[in-house]
């Protein structure tokens, strides 16, 4: 037999799930050196997760690849709540927006299926020449104990042995794979998780649920709607799909799935024909059937755990179903997975151009996991009430709809994504917040359109801070045809030249190579604003100099300083590669920026 072959990479990806090819897809684009392996032959599908949270359309709208998410899927913007009715039926008790966020930039949630949005990636990642190894899997890992080793970002610590099952020949081969970084996104049964003995801290609920998809014969009025149904027969949801399918998920009991020796979820015991009479009995008085027969299906028992740690040495880390599983109702899982890889992406990527220290790594944890425990804490609220005996006549210690409603409108910012917050680090810092109250450090920067200062064009400025690896420096220079102002830009300006201002420090004769891009926003308007006259420095780019103004039909835009609450005076607001907000500073804090900076920078 001939000698494995032998490989070095940046990043190993173990698993092409959502967490994985939304990893090396934006590694692809930062140009690192990417390999990613998965065990299946082929993709999936149909079925698994389905449902996509404004948060993560706006993070696809910044790779650019949201385009074919929002053409194919469908749009659900209505929830309709039914609980039981005096006829021993279901009954409508009220219509809600779906999504509960008022600054989301997509007022709705997306439903697709799984396989769709891996295909999305995978032709945006053939076109940065990334491909996926399929039908290869790992059978050895090992982690250098060398703490020099590991502290040089420019070493391949990691060593991993693959097993590919069909070679370039046919046959199968074993290949040793020395990498700089890999990342587990191998799922909830994840063997880099196992293999590294890291734990999964939480508990097995008692809920049991079924799941078909179909394309439906219903005369339920919400059948287009997200529906969340309580009825004397157990709970249901019914979520809208594309191409007229519908996905339904029902309660089960547990006599009609455990198997009563092992415990565990029996698929003999119960079939998509027996899941869809349950759901037939949880809507009455309305009906359903399959009108060419159930696509998919699957049974589970809610489990609620979060992984001890996300991360070994900096150097393998975890993300998604590996590090984090819960309820697929609230609608997360896909959704965790892709903001996982799209927080740590980055943070690799400056590392491994040497653009940032070690330490910054250590962020992806304290943010992720701090976000999957409060995911997790939200998830038992949410199946604990959606699984619960609805309040009735016969039973006044049910779930109302009143407090079903309440909770649901409360974790509604949470639940979209929108009100994810990232807590102090080396990346966060909270300072002079009181300069833009809405611009809430360690969250991301809500959508707002404002003019082009050259040309009047109203533009999103989301789409200013595109996921390019690279900081945004959102400049607000109030007015600067006021005096006193244009002595506070004056300055500003002179101090950004400095030799120790971070503009200085990591500047690069190389567009493409810079590490932050600076955006200006001024008040003015679009009648008289000459936008040469902003310092050079501060355009770079005649379509990066902006107005707060309305639009030429004095419909589109304005209001923009007051909707960030952002003083006369101005502001200056660091943005993440990630889009979230760094920090801010004054005009005349320029220090504060370098400092931010230095913390986790390489010159």
């Amino acid at each position: 037999m001939s000698s494995p072959r032998q490989s070095e990479v940046d990043v190993l990806i173990i698993g092409a799930g959502p967490a994985g090819l939304m990893c090396a897809n934006a590694l692809g684009h930062a140009r690192v050196n990417v390999k990613i392996v998965d065990k299946r032959a082929a993709q999936i599908e149909a079925g698994q997760a389905d449902g996509i949270m404004p948060r993560t359309m706006e993070v696809l709208q910044s790779y650019g690849i949201a385009e074919r998410v929002l053409r194919e899927g469908c749009q659900v913007f209505l929830a309709a709540f039914y609980d039981p009715g005096p006829e021993g039926g279901i009954q409508l008790s009220s219509r809600e927006p779906d999504v509960n966020a008022p600054s989301a930039r997509y007022p709705f949630e997306t439903a697709l299926h799984q396989g769709i949005i891996e295909s999305m990636f995978l032709d945006s990642m053939k076109s940065l020449g990334v491909e996926v190894e399929r039908s290869t899997f790992p059978t050895d890992i090992e982690l250098s104990t060398d703490e020099a080793e590991l502290a040089d970002p420019t070493s391949h610590p990691v060593k991993v042995t693959l097993q590919h099952l069909e070679g370039p020949d046919g046959e199968p081969h074993e290949e040793i794979v020395r990498a700089k970084f890999v990342l587990g996104a191998d799922g909830a049964h994840s063997w880099v998780r196992k293999t590294f003995d890291i734990s999964m801290d939480g508990e097995q609920t008692d809920f049991i649920w079924g799941v078909i998809d179909m394309v439906p014969d219903t005369d339920f009025p919400d059948v287009r709607n997200k529906s969340l149904v309580h009825s004397h027969n157990g709970s249901c949801l019914v979520v809208p799909r594309e191409a007229d399918r519908i996905r339904i998920y029902t309660q089960l009991a547990d006599k009609d799935v455990l198997d009563p020796i092992t415990g565990r979820v029996d698929k003999e015991k119960m079939g998509p024909d027996q899941l869809l009479q349950v759901a037939q009995r949880s809507l009455r008085p309305y009906s359903v059937k399959p009108t060419n027969g159930i696509s998919w299906w699957t049974l589970y028992i809610i489990g609620q755990r979060v992984a001890s740690t996300f991360s070994v040495k900096n150097r393998v880390f975890i993300a998604g179903d590996a590090c984090h599983t819960h309820s697929p109702k609230a609608g997360q899982g896909m959704n965790a997975s892709i903001n996982d890889a799209h927080n740590l992406a980055w943070k690799l990527a400056f590392v491994i151009r040497g653009w940032a220290d070690m330490s910054l790594l250590s962020t992806y944890e304290s943010e992720r996991r701090k976000y999957a425990q409060d995911l997790i804490a939200f998830d038992k609220t949410w199946s604990t009430l959606f699984s619960g005996k609805p309040q009735t006549g016969d039973n006044n210690d049910g779930v109302s709809h009143e407090e079903f409603l309440e909770v649901y409108r409360t974790f509604g910012k949470f639940s979209s994504g929108i009100g994810v917050h990232y807590g102090a680090s080396v990346a966060v810092v909270d300072k002079h917040q009181l300069l833009a109250t809405n611009l809430i450090i360690g969250e991301r920067v809500p959508p707002q359109i404002f003019l082009r200062g050259a040309d009047a064009r109203p533009y999103e400025l989301q789409d200013l801070l595109p996921s390019d690896f690279r900081f945004k420096l959102l400049v607000f220079t109030g007015d600067f045809s006021d005096s006193l102002q244009w002595e506070k830009i004056d300055s500003m300006v002179k101090d950004l030249q400095q030799p120790e201002s971070f503009l200085t420090r990591h500047a690069s004769s190389k567009s493409s190579n810079s590490r932050s891009d600076i955006i200006t926003i001024s008040k003015g308007k679009k009648e008289k604003f000459d936008f040469l006259k902003i310092p050079s420095l501060l355009r770079s780019h005649w379509s990066k100099a902006l107005i707060d103004d309305t639009d030429v039909t004095n419909h589109v835009g304005g209001q923009g300083y007051s909707y960030y609450g952002v003083a006369d005076e101005g502001a200056i607001v660091v943005v993440r590669p990630d889009g979230y907000v760094g920090t801010i500073a004054p005009l005349d804090g320029v220090s504060d920026i370098n400092n931010y900076f230095a913390q986790f920078m390489k010159i």
